[in-house]
């Protein structure tokens, strides 16, 4: 009887996640986020950070990294069995303004990071937080 079982569960669990539909077997893709500094220079010297970025979860905090202009900050991540994985992020440029925003939400990624090598592309910009699908097309998701 233990050799049946031991058979039987993988076999039901591997049918079982065959009849998924696509959208809940995410949790198999490694995502790619990226967050890049497009703010102006304004009065910063060149090379000096003028963005300070700060990026978790609930159960990893990725740090703070002090971002010179087209520096890119980038993590990967998986979403877990429960569909509930959220990084959060606060961008502060610095003397100027502060934003937090949601980097990567579970239930949007299927319809927002897949289009672009399952990549969530985010720029910070003098107005706002923008995100992109594509790399080419820019939303302003998050105003200042």
């Amino acid at each position: 009887m233990g050799n049946l079982k031991s058979v039987a569960l993988p076999l039901l669990l591997a049918v079982s996640i065959m009849h998924l539909p696509f959208s809940e077997s995410l949790w198999f893709f490694n995502y790619h986020i990226h967050v890049t500094n497009d703010l102006p220079l304004l009065n910063s010297p060149p090379g000096k950070p003028n963005l300070f970025l700060r990026c978790k979860s609930k159960n990893k905090d990725i740090g703070e990294r002090a971002m010179v202009k087209g520096q890119d900050y980038t993590w990967d991540t998986k979403i877990n069995l429960s569909q509930t994985t959220l990084f959060f992020c606060n961008a502060r440029w610095e003397g100027r303004k502060s934003r937090s925003f949601d980097a990567f939400v579970a239930n949007r990624a299927d319809r927002q990071c897949s289009v672009y090598h399952m990549s969530c592309m985010w720029s910070v910009r003098e107005d706002g937080i923008y995100f992109s699908r594509n790399n080419a097309t820019w939303f302003n998701e998050y105003p200042w």
